[in-house]
């Protein structure tokens, strides 16, 4: 069966715009980026520094309107682009588990 939208992926990617808080898992201080997009699978944000590929992070996401529920995950980087309009990175990460807050 033909998709119905341009994007041939697994899952639809939402644009989202919001802080993103996340921390690489041998650290305790979180550092906070800006959501680009969400999918079922994985996550765009940008990050000031550069996060190399295979590194795993826990994320939490508060959106700033009441009808989008919180998100707090473990994720693995997956790619890593520096942001060619402006200052900063691009990191593309996999959702790898759901956690509780």
């Amino acid at each position: 069966m033909p998709r119905e939208y341009d994007e041939k992926r697994d899952f639809v990617r939402i644009s989202v715009d919001c802080a993103i808080n996340f921390k690489e898992d041998d650290s305790d201080d979180f550092t906070e980026g800006r959501m680009v997009n969400l999918s079922g699978r994985g996550m765009l944000f940008t990050a000031e520094y550069g996060i190399p590929i295979d590194t795993r992070m826990e994320v939490k996401i508060n959106p700033e309107k009441d009808i989008t529920p919180p998100l707090h995950a473990r994720i693995r980087v997956v790619r890593m682009e520096k942001n060619r309009k402006g200052t900063g990175y691009y990191i593309g990460a996999i959702i790898q588990e759901m956690l509780d807050d």
